[in-house]
């Protein structure tokens, strides 16, 4: 069942936000599957394409290590765009915003489906990530200033289960279209979703809109040019198509640009990303942990398929029923999530699930020809167990303590962070991947599978590290989103 929405009368000035529109009953209940359409679509279009990696690159003519500028690419628009999503829900209305991406995003599958080279799929994946970066954020505020704080987590958490279904259906329904089918068609299953998407949100999605101060035009340049120039220097490093002088060069351009935009934010009035939220315990730690433990587990996805289809020489169908089992370990905590954070709280479930899920993808290391194919499994299930309450922890709690004027700011930052953390991520595990696996051994299985585990061992140490920034929290932090029966008296 979905969350029971916060009632319009008498709302408590800490625990319940502001609504603005006044929506039917019907709407109120039936808005937490409105919100799932887009994190469907995006989960959906992530995981089908990962599994079919290796042959549209076959059939592009480029090396499966390359596909990562495909997958990186999207994530990387969204990083770029996420940052003026809340500025424009606030000045246009979430309705109006919310229903653009979808059309942005479904003419952006069509494109993607129709292109003929990499070079043309990547620029149709940019297109995407234009839509895309607007619904996430969009769609999450529209659920903090409709939910009072106390029901945010079984919202997140209700609104995730849908969206888990693109995950469990993405990678065999990946693996039977390249195998039975064609390719392109992976990217046309999005079209019929997006317009069932845009009809349920003309009628139903509640249209709330804010005070706006004026778009910083500039931040957005410094930024979006900073966080685009890095990570093409991570795309391009280790393919040897630039010199090192020409990688140290982009490399400090990028670190100027993202410095000048800090420089910038704390010098104008009306910034795009508002950085003093960081001065926020609770939202620092959410956000800045984050995005560390993310570079370690957003290459994940792109390793799998590799593995697998290149390595152990599975068919893409293979890959896909070996990728679900995370999917249906995530779908099956979410209900319980609640009740483990009221129980433990957020510090302690976030630094013994971190070292958790560092330790299993070092584990990871261990899959080779001889792995019995129950092992796999067993092992991806406990990894989408943990990770799934890794990710509803970090996002609820990033809106912990932040106020109702604040929640448009913290959802673009949080999101912002998120997508920047999995671009590096996929570029990271290629770079890592590349650095380890010379051109001279990629045709050769058990080399192959060596370099993918090393990669293994980096994200998993990495994984490990994030663990400290999590350090920071306190007993208590980030009770008035977990423990819902305290407030309400239940």
């Amino acid at each position: 069942m979905p969350p029971r929405p916060t009632k319009v009368s008498s709302p408590s000035p800490i625990d319940a936000p502001a609504l603005q529109p006044t929506l039917a009953e019907s709407s109120r209940r039936l808005l937490p599957w409105l919100i799932a359409v887009a994190f469907f679509m995006e989960s959906l279009d992530t995981t089908i394409l990962n599994t079919a990696v290796p042959t549209i690159a076959e059939a592009l003519h480029v090396a499966p290590l390359s596909m990562k500028s495909v997958l990186a690419s999207y994530t990387l628009s969204l990083a770029v765009f996420i940052p003026i999503s809340g500025w424009m829900a606030d000045r246009f209305g979430t309705r109006r915003v919310f229903a653009s991406a979808i059309g942005i995003f479904t003419l952006g599958s069509f494109l993607c489906g129709i292109s003929s080279n990499i070079h043309v799929l990547v620029a149709c994946r940019i297109l995407q990530g234009c839509g895309g970066a607007m619904m996430v954020p969009v769609g999450r505020l529209t659920l903090v200033r409709t939910f009072a704080r106390s029901e945010l987590v079984r919202a997140m958490s209700f609104v995730a289960i849908p969206s888990l279904i693109g995950p469990m259906l993405g990678p065999i329904a990946g693996g039977l279209i390249v195998g039975y089918l064609h390719w392109r068609l992976i990217f046309f299953v999005n079209i019929p979703i997006g317009l069932a998407g845009l009809v349920l949100v003309y009628l139903h999605l509640p249209d709330y809109r804010e005070h706006t101060d004026p778009l910083d035009v500039a931040g957005l340049i410094l930024f979006g040019s900073g966080v685009a120039l890095l990570s093409y220097v991570l795309e391009v490093f280790g393919e040897h198509t630039l010199d090192v002088r020409e990688i140290l060069g982009l490399l400090a351009v990028s670190i100027l640009l993202l410095a000048g935009y800090g420089f910038h934010a704390t010098r104008t009035a009306h910034p795009m990303l508002r950085l003093a939220l960081f001065r926020i315990r609770t939202f620092r730690a959410a956000v800045s942990g984050s995005f560390l433990t993310r570079l370690g587990i957003g290459g994940i996805p792109f390793l799998f398929p590799l593995l697998y289809q290149v390595g152990l020489g599975f068919t893409p169908i293979q890959s896909g029923l070996l990728m679900m089992p995370q999917a249906i370990a995530a779908m099956s905590l979410k209900m319980t999530m609640p009740r483990i954070l009221a129980r433990f709280g957020y510090r302690a479930v976030l630094v013994s699930n971190t070292l958790i899920i560092g330790l299993l993808i070092l584990l990871f290391a261990t899959i080779g020809k001889g792995t019995p194919v129950w092992l796999i499994v067993a092992e991806v299930f406990c990894y989408g167990f943990f990770t799934s309450l890794q990710y509803t922890s970090m996002n609820t709690l990033v809106y912990a303590e932040v106020t109702d004027e604040q929640a448009s700011s913290a959802s673009s930052i949080a999101s912002t962070m998120q997508q920047m953390s999995i671009s590096f991520g996929v570029a990271s595990a290629s770079l890592v991947t590349a650095f380890f696996l010379p051109d001279r051994y990629r045709s050769n299985p058990l080399q192959f599978i060596h370099g993918i585990h090393r990669a293994f061992f980096v994200l998993g140490g990495m994984t490990l590290l994030s663990t400290i920034v999590f350090r920071e929290l306190k007993r208590g932090d980030g009770d008035m989103v977990s423990q819902r029966k305290e407030l309400h008296g239940e």
